[in-house]
């Protein structure tokens, strides 16, 4: 039995996020949020994470306020946290609705992850509407119990095991308002790479990839004499030695914070294929050569697939990574101006710059509804 909550009906809008743990789920969070504030400038806006995740940096960064919550992992095998697991389930969605009633909660919506779970039960328990969006092409088993309690179901693709609308995943709005045109000639100049040359922008995430970096590193004379220039994130934990000569400037750098120039100053990419990566590629038209993590369940091959499939981009095993496949998929495209335009206007197509804005929406409607 739900508990009743108290609230003024002219009170302020007030939205919780709950998106911890890795970029993966706060990124979305965090581009509902900016959303949200756009659809309503003095909405309350409340994002709930954990301890252990990357939130306690990102989320203030953006100007949000964080509530921390214990985190509630949930074992893929029996062992002694099996054990206590309802104990600290208990605790974690007592915590939660805490900061629910605190900030008068309207409306929330989850992410997946540890911060999810509770955020979900808590919800439930008071009565607060709530949404669940699932990002990867497989739903984790927090977002199936989201929906199993009666969250309404919201999905990137179609096929990830929740019935729910196909909506895409929300991005950021410096991602969103880039002008890559506009800002090509400056971005290039801040990271240092020819201004007239076509650019392959190389990333394996934040730590990197050493199977992406190991290709690299044979293919950058190839690229060199094929007149491609090179920006490459290689990973703060891993080193890289340019030794390419007589072609446009190889760039190889451990982070680059700053990725909203890197896709003004690319022209295509080359990539891990994670929910995100793929979101904000096809946002700002970039093509891309997508080699899927080999680890896990296949996820990342499965969110690459409808971008593919649009034209805006191939998939390559990480397994078949070489510098010859690499200079196959990458050449061929950067040296022609209409091949690449094609595969540009095909990765934005199949993306979805409106889903931040929808799904803002839709937490607006189910907050008003429950106002009622």
């Amino acid at each position: 039995m739900s508990e009743t909550r108290n609230k003024d009906a002219s009170s302020t809008l007030s939205v919780v996020v709950a998106g911890g743990g890795t970029a993966g789920h706060i990124e979305p969070a965090l581009a509902v949020a900016e959303a949200v504030r756009r659809l309503v400038p003095n909405a309350r806006i409340t994002a709930l994470g954990t301890p252990r995740g990357l939130e306690s940096v990102l989320v203030p960064a953006r100007g949000f306020d964080l509530r921390m919550i214990p985190p509630v992992p949930v074992p893929r095998k029996p062992n002694k946290d099996a054990l206590t697991l309802p104990l600290r389930l208990r605790k974690a969605i007592s915590e939660t609705k805490k900061v629910l009633k605190d900030v008068q909660a309207d409306v929330l919506i989850g992410f997946g992850g540890y911060v999810s779970a509770p955020a979900y039960l808590a919800a439930k328990g008071l009565g607060i509407p709530f949404f669940v969006h699932e990002a990867n092409a497989r739903a984790g088993v927090a977002n199936k119990l989201g929906v199993k309690l009666g969250g309404t179901a919201l999905a990137a693709v179609e096929g990830s095991g929740l019935d729910a609308e196909i909506i895409g995943i929300p991005v950021k709005e410096s991602v969103l308002e880039l002008d890559r045109a506009a800002m090509r000639e400056e971005a290039r100049e801040f990271f240092g790479v020819d201004q007239d040359a076509p650019l392959l922008l190389v990333t394996g995430g934040s730590q990197g990839a050493q199977s992406i970096n190991n290709a690299m590193a044979e293919a950058q004379q190839i690229l060199a004499d094929s007149r491609v220039g090179v920006l490459h994130a290689y990973g703060k934990k891993n080193s890289f030695d340019v030794t390419s000569s007589g072609g446009p400037a190889y760039v190889a750098v451990p982070y680059i914070d700053r990725m909203d120039l890197a896709y003004a100053a690319a022209d295509m990419v080359l990539c891990r294929s994670g929910a995100m990566t793929v979101a904000e590629a096809s946002a700002v038209g970039l093509p891309a050569v997508y080699v899927p993590l080999p680890h896990g369940n296949g996820e990342q091959e499965l969110n690459a697939r409808p971008v593919v499939a649009a034209g805006g981009g191939v998939i390559v095993p990480d397994a078949e990574l070489s510098a010859q496949r690499v200079a196959r998929e990458v050449v061929p495209v950067l040296r022609d101006s209409q091949r690449l335009a094609e595969a540009s206007a095909a990765a934005a197509q199949a993306g979805h710059r409106d889903a931040a804005h929808n799904i803002a929406q839709k937490l607006v409607d189910a907050a008003a509804m429950g106002a009622k």
